[in-house]
């Protein structure tokens, strides 16, 4: 897995990296478009909406966001992703912070109609998924959904299959969202849905019951 470091290195070569992988539609970023416009599209329903983006990388989804009036906080631990993505949005509130730690305090007491991640999440645990996942529920205006698009399967059986077929590529450092997992582990306190948008990629809704 990339520390903090890796992803400064890697971020001004980012959006090449995805474009190829989507365009081929391999592993991990099959489908990358299609889950961003999902998640676009679900947030542009609304005029205005206060939104955070955990992980917003150069700012591909949050920045078309910001410019159709919505209000940006964003949470980023790459120093030159902040760099590339800020003059795109020169009045949204970025913030370097790794999620690893929680939550900044910049944020916390705040309410957001949507919280958003986009290939962020999948770099902690499941269980630290869950416990960061129920940390944002309390950040949630009442109607507020977060919205996750990542590396994402249906069922675990669809994961091992996707890992067998990428064995080359495969990064085993890195924690992929199985939703009928998080379905046990989230389903007591969240409304939970997931439409998958490839072979190894889909978008999660997770609300409030």
């Amino acid at each position: 897995m990339l520390n903090k470091q890796g992803f400064d290195l890697w971020a001004d070569g980012y959006d090449k990296t995805v474009e190829v992988s989507e365009e081929n539609g391999v592993y991990p970023f099959a489908g990358y478009r299609a889950i961003l416009n999902t998640i676009f599209n679900e947030i542009m329903e609304k005029k205005n909406a206060r939104v955070l983006d955990i992980g917003f990388g150069t700012g591909v989804l949050t920045s078309k966001l910001y410019e159709n009036g919505h209000y940006i906080d964003g949470i980023d631990f790459s120093e030159r992703m902040i760099a590339l993505a800020q003059p795109k949005m020169p009045k949204a509130n970025l913030i370097e912070w790794n999620i690893a730690n929680g939550l900044p305090e910049e944020i916390k007491g705040k309410q957001y109609e949507y919280i958003v991640s986009t290939y962020a999440l999948h770099h902690l645990t499941d269980e630290e998924k869950g416990s960061f996942i129920k940390k944002l529920m309390l950040l949630l205006t009442e109607g507020g959904k977060i919205l996750i698009g990542d590396i994402a399967f249906e069922t675990r059986q669809q994961l091992e299959d996707c890992k067998n077929d990428s064995k080359e590529f495969w990064d085993d450092d890195e924690f992929y969202f199985v939703f009928e997992d998080f379905c046990s582990l989230l389903g007591d306190c969240c409304k939970m849905q997931f439409v998958s948008m490839s072979h190894c990629g889909g978008v999660m809704e997770i609300a409030k019951k």
